[in-house]
């Protein structure tokens, strides 16, 4: 169990190692690491492509509960069965305190792995089920698993207030110790980044697919076009909507202004384009608005999740969801107003750095991680 000093024996379990989950755990593990404690990650092996693998890569060496990648289906199967044998396992080999289960998947396979006699058990929702569209029959079914693993849960880490929230009103009372530990940025992530030459007006990181809105984004360029406003953009990230997105870019003749680069580490992409833009219909509590902030990236962004909480006293700047024509405001009041712009941008950051530490975010996982298996013991 517990090594030397007090430190902790943690394992992180996650299905896929993409997005802001997987910065989180990131950066979570290695702030684990560097406090003395001793880590391990067991994740899907069929996703995060060859950026994931060499991350963990060069992080193996220090993970001295090993790492181990399985694949693990999106969907529900037997094959659910087998992964969380595995887990089950690797706990009875290493003996951790912690089993730490992240988003939906991730966090089934931790609690059911563990009896109630076993370590402490964590789950950080990270959205997942909890943002499926309510009166679904999907929605439905996972709410009523978010129900039965409640009461396999020691420990709640709540990403955001919002995430907090949207489960208290959707599943209920967590019923055991429950904190909120919001998302943070280190200090290196608020140092300004230089624009390239050929930076173009706009920028969009992330994911590609409907959820993200990049076609609104697409349409407002359009529109702004039609009304003798061209403005240029640069689209980065991967998805099942990219070839549909550079369809359609085609098909409203932009693909002269508007380019498509492959997904790259935030702050390299953030040189790219001058106002980064983010027209989601639904987050839980992006890292990549997180990081623009920081970075006093003049932002558009929509006012869904967790972003008004980001935001704070700043949030009447956010704009409606599925809103073309406030997009299409929202895009040239940034491009025409570049003084005020830059400004707020950089109120905004002061926020950030006051609000959203990295330091903060591990040292309140550890803390709260203690409380929960001092609680166990009792």
């Amino acid at each position: 169990m517990s090594g030397p000093l007090g430190s902790l024996r943690i394992i992180h379990v996650f299905r896929s190692p993409v997005g802001g989950l997987f910065r989180h755990v990131m950066d979570v593990v290695r702030g684990q690491i560097a406090r003395g404690h001793q880590l391990g990650i067991i994740c899907d092996s069929l996703t995060g492509g060859e950026h994931a693998a060499t991350l963990l890569r060069k992080l193996s060496p220090d993970l001295a509960l090993g790492l181990t990648r399985l694949p693990m289906p999106r969907q529900i199967g037997l094959s659910d069965l087998l992964i969380t044998r595995h887990v089950a396992n690797r706990v009875v080999r290493e003996g951790p305190d912690v089993v730490h289960g992240h988003g939906a998947k991730g966090a089934a396979y931790a609690r059911l792995a563990v009896s109630n006699s076993g370590p402490c058990r964590v789950y950080t929702p990270h959205g997942g089920s909890l943002l499926y569209r309510p009166g679904t029959a999907v929605s439905s079914f996972y709410l009523t698993l978010e129900k039965i693993l409640r009461s396999r849960t020691d420990l709640f880490l709540f990403e955001s207030a919002f995430i907090e929230r949207l489960y208290r009103a959707k599943v209920g009372d967590p019923g055991a110790i429950s904190r909120i530990v919001p998302n943070g940025v280190s200090d290196e992530e608020f140092a300004p980044v230089p624009l390239k030459p050929d930076a173009t007006d706009l920028l969009y990181v992330g994911e590609l697919r409907h959820l993200k809105g990049v076609d609104l984004l697409i349409d407002a360029l359009a529109a702004l076009r039609s009304k003798g406003k061209t403005l240029s953009a640069t689209i980065v990230g991967d998805g099942r909507s990219r070839q549909e997105l550079i369809e359609r870019t085609k098909a409203l003749a932009l693909d002269d202004v508007v380019r498509f680069l492959p997904p790259t580490p935030a702050r390299e992409a953030f040189a790219l384009g001058r106002t980064m833009i983010v027209p989601s219909r639904a987050e839980s509590f992006p890292y990549i608005v997180l990081e623009a902030a920081a970075a006093a990236k003049p932002l558009v962004v929509t006012n869904v999740g967790g972003i008004a909480d980001m935001f704070g006293p700043y949030a009447d700047r956010l704009i409606a969801p599925n809103d073309h024509d406030a997009i299409e405001r929202a895009l040239m009041k940034s491009i025409n107003e570049t003084e005020s712009t830059a400004a707020n941008a950089r109120l905004l950051q002061q926020r950030i750095k006051a609000n959203f530490s990295l330091t903060n975010m591990v040292d309140d996982g550890i803390a709260a991680y203690r409380v929960a298996i001092a609680a166990r013991k009792g």
